[in-house]
């Protein structure tokens, strides 16, 4: 929890600097093109997050994106295929996918880095063999099919309002149960309290500019990979193991764990949800190069996970801290624009922040073990 604290500080503090020198990050549509592109690479940081939770990495994750975002509008345009039996195959792909990684790991016992750097390589280059390297769109075809992206179904202060009200009622009755950290319950009552009263404050009162935002369809499609994913990490017996399995995988073998399995369990939900984003990135793109969509994803969905609270050795991370962590990547990457600071420096400053941060937790957590190895016993 504190880990999370801590993101959602540096979260608050980075939107606050940017809104101080710059109002245009305040403004409606700039809040609103945020909130898609934080749930956009947010589902794709989730998805990694399960193979770093088991001390995996999955590097391929930006050319899946690629070959996604190519096939869709090439099944549906080039070849004719129709909407469900392009969503079947995109499954197909996407779950082969996860299932060769998990494989490769478990029964070759490969390097996850090796098997996915050879990933990331070859479903690029698949992607642009299928394409003949040619970029891919939809023309003025598929608007329906194109609102699952590009959509924006209600106002983001109504959506507050009613998730708002629909967690204190949930957490209430989880609080009455009494089997889960008391302390989470009580902020998590806090937060959806406060989340219930802004929204239904901002919806009720019409209040200028907070009132136009509106809630992007990908960013619903978030909240319920967030709350499905956080559900399977820490009530399912199976979340359980993901995390003993990255603690210490020969404990949790020597436990009952099949940790083959869960290894492929991982893998395989990664590239599901790599195909998830894929499908969203694609919707959402004019035009799609074959050479190019997606690459450097992978490279953002794997910090926001570790500044969300991921170790990269395994055994530790939150859905909440892992989807703040998105967010804090693409606030930051708005107000390195919104600021006038050269894009030449866009990673430099991206990678100096993630530095700070994992260092920041590195420390915070050696202060920590020491004071604890000082406490009487």
């Amino acid at each position: 929890m504190k880990k999370v604290l801590g993101i959602l500080g540096l979260l608050v503090a980075i939107s606050a600097f940017t809104a101080a020198v710059n109002p245009d990050f305040l403004e409606p549509y700039n809040l609103q093109n945020l909130i898609r592109r934080t749930s956009l690479y947010g589902i794709l940081s989730i998805g990694v997050a399960f193979v770093i939770i088991t001390g995996g990495i999955d590097l391929s994750l930006g050319s899946v994106v690629g070959l996604v975002g190519v096939l869709v509008p090439w099944l549906l345009v080039e070849q004719g295929f129709g909407i469900p039996a392009m969503f079947l195959v995109v499954l197909a792909t996407c779950l082969a996918i996860g299932l060769i990684h998990g494989l490769l790991v478990t029964r070759l016992s490969m390097q996850p880095f090796i098997v996915t750097l050879c990933g990331l390589l070859f479903y690029r280059g698949v992607a642009r063999f299928l394409t003949d390297d040619q970029t891919q769109g939809f023309g003025t075809g598929y608007t329906g099919l194109r609102q699952i992206a590009k959509g924006e179904p209600c106002t983001l202060a109504f959506l507050a309002m009613v998730l708002g009200a629909a967690g204190v009622l949930l957490l209430a009755w989880v609080r009455r149960l009494g089997a889960f950290d008391p302390r989470g319950v009580r902020l998590g009552l806090g937060a959806t309290a406060l989340a219930a009263l802004s929204g239904a404050l901002v919806w009720l009162l019409d209040v200028p500019r907070l009132s136009e935002i509106r809630a992007p369809m990908p960013f619903l499609v978030l909240i319920g990979v967030a709350l499905a994913s956080g559900v399977f990490l820490n009530l399912t017996v199976w979340g359980r193991y993901l995390f003993a399995l990255g603690r210490n995988e020969e404990a949790a073998r020597y436990s009952g764990i099949d940790t083959a399995r869960m290894t492929v369990l991982a893998y395989v939900l990664c590239a599901l949800l790599a195909g998830l984003g894929g499908v969203l990135f694609a919707l959402d793109t004019p035009g799609i190069q074959p050479a190019s969509h997606g690459s450097f994803y992978e490279l953002y969905a794997i910090a926001a996970a570790v500044l969300g609270g991921c170790s990269l050795r395994g055994g530790e991370g939150s859905v909440l801290g892992v989807v703040i962590g998105a967010a804090v990547m693409r606030v930051l990457y708005n107000s390195i624009n919104l600021l006038s600071i050269p894009t030449q420096l866009e990673f430099a400053i991206i990678g100096i922040v993630i530095l700070l941060g994992v260092v920041a937790d590195e420390v915070v957590q050696r202060v920590v073990a020491a004071r604890r190895e000082r406490r009487p016993t």
